[in-house]
């Protein structure tokens, strides 16, 4: 396992690419990969203690999305949060002389509107593998933010810095919201295979049976079945049916539930105990919440 590398700080990331200058404010940086001249480290794993949006440009039209040409070529947005970490090979380090990162520390926002924003933005616990392919158009509404957070940064630090700063990373996070809503409506025939494999491994794990061994399935559970991270297997259920992936799990469940209650003359705690829950008031508590009735009042009514 290679070592991972900790970048504490955001001037962590000049030491780490090899830069030149310094960083202009301690907390915010825009890096342009065209300036990494030097060979960083290959085959190594980075983790930093602050938000990082890197974009790469790809000069060729050959990047993938599984089987399928990635919805645009043009480049891809990869989003990470604070602790994550990136693998970074040789093909990967030589797209970042194609590109350019946008890295601010959770202490920028801290206190500011963005920062109970943040958690909405659930494309920053997707995989790289999930990044965000922009178009022509796309990429300069992002690139503006980028050059505006840029110029900010050349200015004086004064008391309208910070609000400057964080309102334009809040501008280009939205957009980004924007076009990834656009990537799962374009992968629409994609996204409704993805639906159809998480139905049938539902099905498989309940028809299975024995769930009071294996207990409940988990969205981390599903999201490995189909390959995908957790946050966005459940953005692309919630766009494709209107439910998350842990409604899907929910929905499952109280239909089976449903089946033996019906039947079967087992008592409310042996079926609570029998589809994997620990304690039956928790069962009892999420079939009233999807039914609107208790377990007993659903058995006796039917």
């Amino acid at each position: 396992m290679n070592q991972i590398i900790q970048l504490r700080t955001v001037s962590d990331i000049f030491t780490f690419f090899r830069l030149a200058d310094d960083a202009r404010h301690p907390l915010v940086t825009v890096v342009d990969f065209t300036r990494v001249k030097d060979h960083v480290i290959e085959n190594v794993r980075v983790s930093a203690d602050f938000y990082a949006i890197i974009f790469k440009h790809y000069p060729k039209n050959n990047i993938r999305y599984g089987r399928k040409p990635v919805d645009f070529q043009d480049g891809s947005l990869i989003c990470m949060a604070p602790g994550q970490v990136l693998e970074m090979d040789s093909d990967t380090e030589g797209t970042f002389n194609k590109g350019w990162g946008l890295f601010f520390h959770p202490d920028l926002i801290r206190g500011t509107s963005l920062a109970d924003k943040m958690k909405g933005y659930s494309f920053f616990s997707y995989e790289t593998s999930e990044a965000l392919h922009l178009s022509e158009k796309e990429r300069q509404a992002l690139f503006e933010c980028i050059s505006k957070i840029d110029t900010e940064l050349d200015e004086n630090i004064d008391r309208h810095s910070q609000s400057i700063i964080v309102s334009t990373i809040e501008l280009f996070l939205s957009y980004c919201s924007r076009f990834y809503e656009r990537q799962f409506i374009t992968r629409k025939t994609s996204n409704s295979f993805v639906v159809g494999q998480v139905e049938r491994a539902l099905a498989a794990y309940f028809g299975d049976g024995d769930l009071s061994q294996k207990g409940l399935p988990t969205v981390k559970h599903l999201a490995e079945s189909v390959n995908l991270s957790p946050g966005y297997l459940s953005d692309l259920l919630k766009r494709e049916t209107g439910k998350n992936t842990q409604d899907h799990i929910h929905f499952y469940l109280v239909e089976e539930a449903k089946n033996i209650l019906l039947g079967t003359d087992k008592s409310v705690g042996e079926i609570a105990y029998s589809l994997g829950f620990e304690y039956p008031q928790y069962f009892n508590k999420l079939f009233k919440r999807k039914t609107g009735k208790t377990p007993v009042q659903f058995r006796s009514l039917n």
